[in-house]
């Protein structure tokens, strides 16, 4: 069933962030934290430093109504900058592939720092883009296998 959440962006904070969250909802993480060191080696990947494998590559937690947010940390070492407008974006989970296609075409016609679908390590057929609006969506899809 197509799920619609909100992923939050921190600069190094998402772990003090989540533990506030976690209890403020009196809720349970989904899944583990993952944190950059559980990424596995891409080609051409560099290496985090320790610093950055210490942080937070994905988490997430249910709030109300059966919507979660989710979060990861900024690494300033990637040339990432938190600034408001980058920090909050609305991830889609369609049913399929191509309505995940079509979603991300229609949202990126005009938009700008598309980062275009591709098949990702987690399993999700993941791309992300700002709209025309400067309005960031992000789209994941998992097909079960």
């Amino acid at each position: 069933m197509a799920k619609v959440s909100i992923y939050l962006n921190f600069q190094g904070n998402t772990e003090e962030a989540f533990t506030f969250y976690k209890k403020v909802f009196n809720t349970e993480f989904v899944g583990p934290i993952m944190y950059n060191k559980d990424i596995p080696a891409q080609d051409g990947m560099p290496a985090f430093s320790e610093e950055d494998s210490k942080k937070i590559m994905h988490v997430c937690l249910p709030i109300l109504g059966g919507i979660q947010i989710m979060g990861t940390d900024m690494l300033e070492s990637m040339g990432h900058q938190l600034i408001i407008g980058n920090n909050t974006t609305i991830n889609l989970e369609p049913d399929t592939r191509e309505e995940t296609e079509h979603l991300f075409k229609a949202l990126s016609e005009g938009a700008t720092d598309i980062q275009p679908l591709q098949d990702m390590f987690w399993g999700d057929y993941w791309g992300c883009c700002l709209d025309r609006f400067g309005i960031r969506w992000m789209f994941n899809h998992h097909e079960d296998k």
